[in-house]
């Protein structure tokens, strides 16, 4: 018999960083053991320092737990291709910074299993609507 989910929390968090002071507020509720979901994230999340990789957590009846990972943010990828510390505050007057074509197309690829299509040109129209929300200008 399949135990049964009784709670799903969603975190992002800064690959390989976990710790029960970062993550208590938001599952110390739901009964799992702090210490070792901080261990299995960082673990999982070891070979991508300085990402945010947000995590979906699946809580089971018996306390138990599933991590699964997700692709970091949009936003936090348009940032590092561009070189910049936050997006505008104006988007639309005021360019924050640029990224190419290529660019687009490396973190729409990356961004791929998250969104809610399966074609790479409609993934880079998401991505590309993201960029001009952020003031990020897309160079051909």
């Amino acid at each position: 018999m399949a135990k049964e989910v009784i709670r799903i929390v969603k975190l992002a968090l800064e690959a390989g960083k976990a710790n029960p002071a970062r993550v208590g507020k938001d599952l110390a509720p739901t009964g799992i053991h702090l210490m070792q979901f901080c261990t299995q994230y960082n673990e999982l999340t070891k070979g991508k320092p300085g990402q945010v990789i947000p995590a979906e957590i699946k809580v089971y009846e018996d306390r138990s737990f599933d991590i699964t990972l997700k692709t970091p943010p949009a936003s936090f990828l348009l940032k590092q291709f561009a070189g910049i510390e936050k997006g505008s505050a104006t988007p639309g007057r005021t360019i924050a910074g640029s990224i190419t074509r290529d660019e687009l197309r490396q973190i729409a690829e990356i961004k791929l299993p998250d969104l809610n299509t399966t074609n790479l040109e409609s993934a880079m129209r998401i991505i590309a609507g993201t960029a001009r929300n952020m003031g990020i200008r897309i160079e051909d």
